[in-house]
């Protein structure tokens, strides 16, 4: 996929937090155009860094104020996004102000709105280990949107520049979509690193663990081109004795693993019956699991 032609080439924007998430879509904008005017971090070494880099000026939080910009970005944590509103609607912000957390509506920010600022969110399902400061990074990534209108068609603005997607998520729904994120991001990361610990424990090569991690980006892979989960092992194929024998031999090994292993088998039954009935050996599966 190859970024639009149009760009951001008139949008001026300031930054509020210039962390991963913060440098990130900063330096995502600027390639596509846009101006950086300001940036304000509660680091003010990180501030300073991506002033120096995309050539806006640092300034302290509280004097983060409108120099005429169509966009303030901001990209701290969800905790401090009702202290940050605040704050910055003591001094006039510019047109429209987007934050990056997952859990929060656009309605944290309501202390900007009545202040003038039209107010939205823009969340990026992706993960920031580190900054990822190459734009092609966003390509293809679906950002979780809701807000004013004005804030939303600039979240679309956004997004089609980066040549990513966007979905309107309301705020009924915003504390669900995020933890179903974290499950589809930090949920994979800790299972790949349970199934790594094992190898390890085991003293297996450490190319068994290089191999998990590739069988786990298949089956995403999988799942992705079908349309399905691409789900598989001897609990989706109801093979309730070799799955007694593995239960049990983790358990030897490591019996907290083993509840979650036992949670993860009954879960996994019960998205497939979602697809359809289950054969009488799933059936059976079920029933061994939930006997113990």
């Amino acid at each position: 996929m190859n970024p639009p032609q149009d760009g951001l080439g008139s949008l001026r924007f300031s930054v509020l937090g210039a962390g991963r998430v913060g440098a990130s879509l900063a330096h995502w904008a600027v390639a596509q155009g846009a101006r950086l005017v300001c940036v304000a971090s509660g680091s003010p070494q990180s501030a300073n860094r991506l002033a120096q880099t995309l050539g806006g000026q640092a300034v302290a939080a509280h004097d983060l104020a409108s120099h005429g910009e169509e966009l303030l970005l901001i990209a701290v944590p969800d905790a401090a996004l009702a202290s940050a509103a605040f704050l910055l609607a003591k001094r006039r912000q510019a047109s429209v102000a987007l934050h990056t957390a997952g859990s929060r509506t656009w309605q944290v920010l309501s202390p900007l709105q009545a202040a003038g600022t039209e107010i939205g969110s823009l969340h990026p399902l992706l993960a920031f280990p580190s900054p990822r400061l190459d734009p092609k990074a966003a390509y293809g990534v679906v950002f979780g949107i809701d807000g004013d209108r004005s804030a939303q068609l600039l979240a679309q603005r956004l997004a089609h520049a980066w040549g990513a997607l966007t979905a309107v998520v309301p705020p009924e729904s915003r504390l669900l979509y995020h933890f179903a994120a974290t499950l589809a991001a930090g949920g994979v990361a800790t299972l790949c690193a349970v199934a790594s610990g094992l190898a390890e424990r085991l003293r297996l090569p450490v190319e068994v663990s290089q191999g998990y991690l590739r069988l786990a980006q298949s089956a995403i892979e999988v799942s992705g081109l079908s349309g399905a989960p691409a789900i598989s092992g001897p609990v989706a194929r109801g093979d309730a004795g070799l799955v007694e024998s593995e239960l049990q031999a983790l358990g030897e090994v490591d019996p907290e693993l083993l509840r979650l292993a036992v949670s993860l088998a009954l879960e996994t039954l019960r998205q497939l019956r979602r697809a359809g009935p289950l054969s009488d050996a799933q059936e059976e599966t079920i029933k061994r699991l939930q006997d113990g």
